[in-house]
């Protein structure tokens, strides 16, 4: 079995204050993908470099930091060394932004991405729709290939209307807005890549959601969304045997998904 498991951290050395370093290593993990470090390398301790594992063999990490600190940033973990990693998907706005980071591991490459929140004002939903249209061939290109990807990562978008608690009164709010839905659904539905926890878990509603709102109590009252996702090419998808998302602790206002595929990394 191959075990992928993601996560906005929001903050690294915050999660790590938190007790996610000691969870991660409990998991068996074959590849950790985590988004918004909010880190520099050089804000990296070694525990944050290569993560222990209860296995003894470290799961060495991989890193797209942002040129601004203290702001985005990605990382992916693996127990294989890949053949090769890719940083930044080639545009120079959004690689500034540390947002892509790729591990080639012949059979199947995994990435990490954290796409932008359109949330914090017009100007920056602007960005995100940018960062939509210049994206999307490149997932084109990557599903053309021909090889097996999964992408992991939050998107900032929940899909569905099953994706959020309250999806009639954030219909004009960013993440649920019709053309990121849109986006959304001319992924999954003409480009042909899979949602690999709904295509496991068709129904689930309150169970499926990664992202609670720091206002309003809303994780008590389990007010959240679904924001994080692993997105797999066909043959891929077709090997995931489970999915679940963590919710006995809490390491940032996400929590991590974990997939488990048949098969060999």
């Amino acid at each position: 079995m191959i075990k992928v498991i993601t996560c906005n951290l929001n903050g690294i050395r915050s999660a790590t204050r938190k007790g996610w370093l000691e969870w991660i290593g409990q998991q068996q993990a074959d590849v950790v993908c985590v988004q918004e470090l909010k880190a520099h390398a050089t804000d990296l301790e070694p525990a944050m470099q290569a993560l222990e594992t209860s296995s003894g063999k470290p799961l060495q990490g991989h890193f797209h930091f942002a040129a601004k600190p203290g702001y985005s940033g990605v990382g992916l973990y693996s127990r294989k060394k890949p053949k090769s990693v890719r940083i930044g998907f080639g545009n120079a706005e959004f690689d500034a932004e540390g947002r892509y980071v790729e591990a080639d591991f012949g059979k199947l490459t995994v990435i990490s991405l954290y796409l932008p929140s359109g949330s914090s004002s017009p100007e920056r939903q602007e960005v995100k729709f940018r960062f939509l249209a210049q994206f999307m061939p490149h997932l084109e290109a990557l599903i053309a290939s021909g090889r097996e990807f999964v992408v992991c990562g939050d998107l900032n978008i929940a899909h569905q209307e099953i994706d959020l608690k309250n999806w009639k009164s954030n219909q004009k709010n960013s993440g649920f807005l019709p053309e990121e839905r849109a986006w959304m659904t001319r992924l999954l539905n003409e480009i042909g890549w899979v949602d690999v926890y709904r295509k496991l878990e068709p129904l689930a509603t309150d169970a499926a959601y990664t992202w609670w709102s720091n206002r309003g109590a809303a994780w008590d009252k389990n007010v959240g969304w679904r924001l994080d996702y692993q997105l797999a090419t066909p043959a891929l998808a077709a090997q995931a045997k489970s999915a679940s998302v963590y919710k006995a602790q809490r390491f940032s206002d996400h929590a991590p998904l974990s997939v488990e595929y048949s098969g060999t990394l």
